[in-house]
């Protein structure tokens, strides 16, 4: 008789199907998923992303509203859309400042080269978006991300990917910051994170 841990050991052993960007579209398309569906393609694998609590809400709606205000025609800001990484990667981060399109990215989702910042908002999720989203985008070239990490009230930040890591990385509680390819997008981390 086999325990419930061996089996989970003999399920994980076995080969899987991973989905492309193709085929998790073709899903949407024939309405295995649709748009309220709260799930992103992370190395072939359709993961279901955590429900959004009002801090995590609040705080991805100030730096949106912000950074819209101080890029403005400058980037696109979008907020929890699809990034293309790769054939088999379609996250979709808080927060991605994009390089400038007149269509606004209407005709194709972003992909990794149109990417100037990606910001993933952490409550719950903070384990996943550090050690799974992070190396992600470091092995896709994403030349900067930060993580919001509200628990513990800091801006954690990545910069310089090369061989799948990020050269520099940086933890930040006070000060203000900018992103390196958009340096008139200035946040003062007091006001992202006011006295208790």
């Amino acid at each position: 008789m086999s325990t419930p841990i061996a089996e989970r050991e003999l399920l994980n052993s076995q080969p899987r199907h991973r989905w492309t960007v193709a085929e998790y579209h073709r899903m949407g398309e024939v309405g295995l998923l649709n748009e309220d569906s709260r799930v992103e393609l992370i190395e072939g694998e359709i993961i279901e992303m955590a429900p959004i609590g009002s801090e995590h809400a609040g705080h991805n709606n100030y730096l949106l509203s912000l950074l819209a205000y101080r890029l403005y025609g400058k980037v696109v800001v979008a907020g929890q859309n699809p990034v293309v990484l790769g054939g088999y990667e379609e996250p979709q981060p808080d927060i991605a400042l994009l390089r400038w399109r007149d269509d606004y990215y209407r005709n194709a989702h972003p992909h990794a080269k149109d990417v100037l910042l990606l910001i993933e908002v952490s409550d719950s999720t903070l384990r996943y978006d550090r050690d799974v989203k992070v190396p992600l985008y470091a092995n896709h070239g994403i030349p900067e991300v930060w993580l919001l990490d509200i628990q513990n009230r800091q801006l954690d930040i990545y910069r310089e990917p090369i061989n799948g890591e990020y050269r520099q990385r940086e933890c930040r509680h006070t000060g203000k910051i900018a992103p390196i390819l958009c340096p008139d997008a200035v946040i003062d981390l007091a006001e992202l994170f006011p006295n208790p």
